[in-house]
Formats: structure tokens, sequence, C-alpha cells
């Protein structure tokens, strides 16, 4: 496996029914974008089923699947420490769109983001 230079990160987004999935710990898949951020661009994509939901599970699972950044609509505070601790950077408030939608808008710097609905 190649490592990523700090131009290339792993982007992970919770989906659902082909968007992004409001409910982070109970989505269908996750989309995984391989993306150069220096260029803003996407280098490839893949979908993947996460494990059965257990609390704490994700932020390790994700950071074995080598994601970097996790963009979200919403997540907890207790959720975010924790990805953080894994060196996973935590956006939400993004809207419930198609994850290479998504990921274009983070790339170019447009992504609207609302506030965060989880305050747990």
């Amino acid at each position: 496996m190649s490592s990523f230079s700090d131009q290339e990160v792993v982007v992970a987004i919770p989906v659902t029914d082909g968007r992004l999935c409001t409910h982070f710990g109970h989505c269908e898949q996750f989309a995984l974008f391989n993306v150069d951020v220096t260029d803003r661009q996407i280098l490839g994509s893949r979908q993947i089923d996460p494990p059965p939901h257990q609390p704490g599970l994700l932020p390790r699972w994700l950071h074995d699947e080598g994601a970097n950044v996790v963009i979200a609509g919403g997540m907890g505070r207790r959720a975010q420490d924790i990805f953080n601790e894994q060196g996973i950077r935590v956006v939400v408030g993004a809207p419930g769109d198609r994850p290479e939608s998504i990921v274009r808008a983070y790339l170019d710097g447009d992504l609207n983001l609302a506030e965060n609905p989880c305050d747990h």
C-alpha cells in the first residue's frame, strides 16, 4: 500500500440512498475519496460497508481504512473528539447531497455548512 503525501488525503462520507446520511452512526455505506488537496482533484473513490454499529468503533475503523477527513451532516462532540484522537479531521454541517458533490465543494472551498444538528 502506498503512503500518501501531505497533499493527498482520504475523505470519508456516510451515505444512505446515494446521499450524505444525516445519522452518521447508522449509514448504509461510507464513500471514501482519495483526493489531492493541492490540485483539488478526486483521484479515486470506493464505497465500503461499515461494521455493525458500536460506540467508538467507527473512528478506529475509518482510521484503519486510511481516512484523514470525515464530512458529516452532524456529529456529537464526544464522537468528534474520538475522531480527532485518531488523527481524523471532522467537518460537520454538510448538506444531504451526493458524496462526490460534497467532496468537490470541499476541495473548492465552497462547501456550505449549516449548524451541527447533533448536541450529544
